[in-house]
């Protein structure tokens, strides 16, 4: 009897199969329990196998093109890919090999296909390593890489596409003492104050994650509510605030925060980490633009294109091809729009989006300053410790990219404004 596949392969390549085959998001496949049914480490190692083939996907293509003369099905391809990722990165060919065979046998349309993928993974095993070595770091999809080559520039796109291919290290926000947690942790103080991790392993088994010491969020993610700095007593409304880390960190201020998001099932991952950090937050599931209330500050993370998290979902620009980028410019507007009605007179407001299209950014703040008289940027709110001058933009908002930090190992990409009312 023929060994089984090891199960973080097998569903490392149903996670291929889904985002380059069906368009879906590896956090949407996961939120609905694609690998509920593994243990921990496969779970792990599982998603790692698909994020890296993800990464490496125009490289895996090239290698496997010179040996493959009939492009095979996407699945029988997917296992190929992964094989080779494996192979070209120092994997056990043995065991990839075998694998890869396997699960090729096991699929009904792929079964008269092992004996081709056999051949061809060992000669990859051979010679795939060096030729890998020789390819350009791959590239983003067209449909995403012409507007950033158009914004930022060519040399400054293939920077952010390094920090992709490099991937992402894991940061966390430390309620307090953070030089010590990070000591704690073999961890490194950013300039902003965030901790950072080269070599996380299991978070969930990590010092003080079961204590609520501290949760996972990316330097850059953690910067908006940094800016707002909310206040003790203060009313603040954190306007989509799934997955948390932004209500967290007000929470810890001290602030009085309410937590709304149109997803109750998202909120849920909210409430775990109140929970977990002994912190509180009014919770509230319901849509931001039908929300009423009067707020000191606000805090609006709105929907986006999630362009600059491709560091750490390779997954995006595979799955998705910008055809709704329109709709999520005008819902942008719409609820900066109504977030303005929620404060309070000489209220703050922080609108930040995870993208690296200007027209999630920049030009959201340069039309609302048109259509709303009186309201400001606080340019000054940007005097943070680590913020380098050289990120404000001319509208007094804050531009971070994923190439930024490149000795550091790279941030999300990031928009963020302070806005203040009459």
């Amino acid at each position: 009897m023929s060994k089984q596949p090891s199960s973080a392969r097998r569903s490392a390549v149903y996670l291929l199969d889904q985002v380059l085959g069906e368009g879906r998001l590896m956090a949407e496949l996961l939120a609905q329990g694609a690998l509920d049914r593994l243990e921990p480490a496969d779970r792990a190692r599982a998603q790692r196998l698909a994020l890296d083939v993800l990464r490496g996907l125009e490289r895996a293509d090239r290698v496997l093109d010179k040996h493959v003369r009939k492009n095979p099905p996407l699945h029988v391809r997917n296992i190929l890919r992964l094989a080779t990722v494996e192979l070209c990165s120092g994997g056990d060919a043995h065991g990839v090999v075998n694998d890869a065979v396997a699960l090729t046998a096991g699929h009904k349309k792929g079964q008269h296909m092992k004996g081709m993928v056999n051949a061809v993974l060992r000669k990859i095993a051979a010679d795939g390593p060096v030729e890998w070595a020789k390819l350009r770091v791959p590239r983003l999809p067209k449909w995403l890489r012409d507007p950033l080559v158009m914004a930022w520039g060519g040399e400054a796109v293939m920077a952010m596409e390094a920090a992709q291919f490099a991937g992402a290290p894991v940061d966390i926000t430390v309620k307090d003492d953070a030089a010590g947690w990070a000591e704690r942790l073999g961890g490194v103080l950013l300039p902003t104050g965030s901790v950072r991790l080269a070599q996380a392993g299991q978070v969930s088994a990590l010092p003080g994650f079961s204590d609520g010491a501290w949760w996972v969020q990316d330097a850059a993610a953690a910067l908006p509510a940094r800016l707002l700095d909310a206040r003790p007593g203060e009313a603040v409304l954190d306007m989509c605030a799934a997955p948390g880390g932004k209500t967290l960190q007000m929470a810890a201020a001290g602030a009085d925060v309410t937590a709304l998001d149109i997803s109750d099932a998202r909120l849920e991952r909210v409430r775990e980490n109140l929970a977990r950090t002994g912190l509180k937050a009014r919770v509230v599931a319901g849509d931001a633009l039908e929300h009423q209330g009067r707020y000191d500050a606000i805090l609006l993370d709105a929907p986006c294109s999630a362009t600059g998290t491709i560091r750490r979902h390779p997954d995006l620009p595979h799955a998705k091809d910008g055809a709704e980028f329109g709709g999520l410019f005008e819902l942008q507007s719409a609820m900066l729009d109504h977030a303005l009605t929620l404060l309070k007179p000489g209220g703050r407001l922080v609108f930040c989006t995870c993208s690296l299209l200007p027209d999630e950014g920049e030009c959201q703040i340069e039309d609302a300053l048109g259509r709303h008289p009186g309201l400001v940027v606080e340019r000054a709110a940007l005097d943070r410790p680590g913020v380098d001058p050289a990120w404000i933009t001319d509208e007094g908002g804050l531009r971070l990219r994923p190439d930024f930090w490149p000795d550091l190992g790279g941030m999300d990409g990031f928009y963020m404004a302070v806005l203040r009312t009459a």
